[in-house]
């Protein structure tokens, strides 16, 4: 094994279309999206010296509270050596590959695989959209409830109908910066409508249908100002990527053209919940830059976790890729649309792309990957060589509970 402080890489990625897999189960999402990421490395999976496993709907949706990795492990014949369980909200793919990049960056393994996958659609759309009412503290609800009147005060809003409280804990957000910032309800379709426009061409995106700023307003409403086309979907799918230091390369004879230049997560802290400064993504960005040696400029094109078209614009801002409060004022201007001067989820980000929790952040990896190999077809960022993943999961006292931040360069 390799000492700490070793170079490592992205040597395979695999990812399934995300969206409505009503013929496969969890576990063919897995196999598929694997098979796909060993074939990326040209590897075998006798090479695998540890996985980290992603799935943070699987004990409520299908049962499987334990586990849950070792079993679709040995389903694909990967056996005899360390599986891990990881779920971490919305952020439980990002947890499983951060995971795998401080095991090879410690000597630990050579080779890792961080999968990830969810299976959202079970026929029964109340329990699937129960899950969303555990990425908060359930021991004291009334706590969320103050929360959300801080941040986005009294609203008297008709039924709204059946939706994640996830939905209305992003609309209490956006109306705080609406208030802070004068952001605009045209500005958060903004970013709808691009991110539908860049998921045209991707085949593994969920909703591939182009959308206006005028047909994202007036859909179907959801909690002000958001309406669904802002809002990411119930999602299934799978995705994985095969990560490795040097020797792990020579083991495989695997490419060299993605380096991990960081991998960060944090978790929140108490601050003044009314305003955005000190916010965790932008805590965990900063140490992120810091250690890959990168500034926010020299980034080309970003992943965000944009579970609403609102947290593209803030987590744009923490991020620094923008100034505080220009996230919705530069996706008017076409700054983060491809061809713009930061291409913002050219995948087609949440919104399009699609949400099966456990593989989000893994899928943000997977076209970043592909965008700075040059493979991203229509889609393609010319020139990228620096790219950055932002997934967070959760919420608890006023924002994320657990924030990653991904920074990949190419070779």
């Amino acid at each position: 094994m390799n000492p700490a402080g070793t170079r490592v890489w992205i040597a395979g990625v695999g990812m399934t279309p995300f969206g409505v897999h009503r013929d496969k189960s969890l576990y063919d999402l897995v196999r598929w999206a694997v098979t796909d990421a060993l074939r990326d490395a040209d590897a075998s999976q006798d090479v695998l010296d540890v996985v980290f496993y992603g799935a943070a709907t699987q004990g409520l949706l299908q049962g499987q509270h334990m586990i849950a990795g070792e079993i679709a492990m040995r389903e694909l014949g990967i056996q005899a050596i360390p599986v891990f369980n990881v779920e971490n909200a919305c952020a439980t793919g990002s947890s499983a590959f951060t995971l795998a990049v401080a095991h090879v960056r410690a000597g630990a393994a050579d080779v890792a695989l961080a999968v990830g996958a969810e299976k959202m659609h079970i026929g029964d759309a109340e329990r699937s959209m129960a899950v969303f009412d555990t990425g908060y503290d359930v021991s004291d609800r009334a706590a969320l409830t103050k929360t959300l009147h801080t941040l986005g005060g009294d609203i008297d809003e008709p039924d709204l109908g059946t939706r994640s409280i996830f939905m209305d804990i992003y609309a209490a957000m956006a109306r705080s910066h609406m208030r802070q910032y004068a952001t605009t309800r045209e500005q958060i379709a903004a970013v709808a409508a691009k991110n539908h426009a860049h998921a045209v061409d991707n085949p593994r995106a969920h909703y591939r249908k182009a959308m206006t700023v005028d047909d994202v307003l007036v859909a179907r409403h959801l909690s002000f100002p958001l309406t669904v086309p802002m809002c990411a979907p119930l999602t299934d799918g799978a995705a994985a990527v095969v990560v490795c230091n040097d020797s792990g390369l020579q083991k495989i004879g695997g490419r060299a053209d993605v380096q991990v230049l960081a991998a960060v997560m944090g978790t929140g802290s108490d601050r003044d919940i009314t305003t955005f400064d000190d916010h965790l993504s932008a805590r965990v960005a900063a140490q992120a830059y810091e250690t890959a040696g990168v500034s926010p400029g020299e980034v080309d094109l970003a992943e965000v976790h944009d579970a609403t078209a609102f947290a593209e614009i803030l987590q744009t801002e923490m991020l620094g890729l923008v100034p505080a409060g220009d996230g919705g004022p530069a996706a008017e201007r076409g700054d983060t649309s491809l061809g713009g001067r930061l291409p913002v989820n050219p995948s087609g980000g949440l919104e399009s792309k699609g949400h099966p929790i456990g593989a989000t952040g893994l899928g943000q990896l997977f076209e970043l990957t592909q965008q700075l190999r040059g493979w991203a077809g229509t889609r393609q960022v010319e020139g990228a060589r620096i790219a950055l993943a932002e997934n967070g999961g959760g919420f608890h006292r006023g924002e994320e509970a657990v924030a990653s931040v991904v920074l990949l360069g190419k070779a």
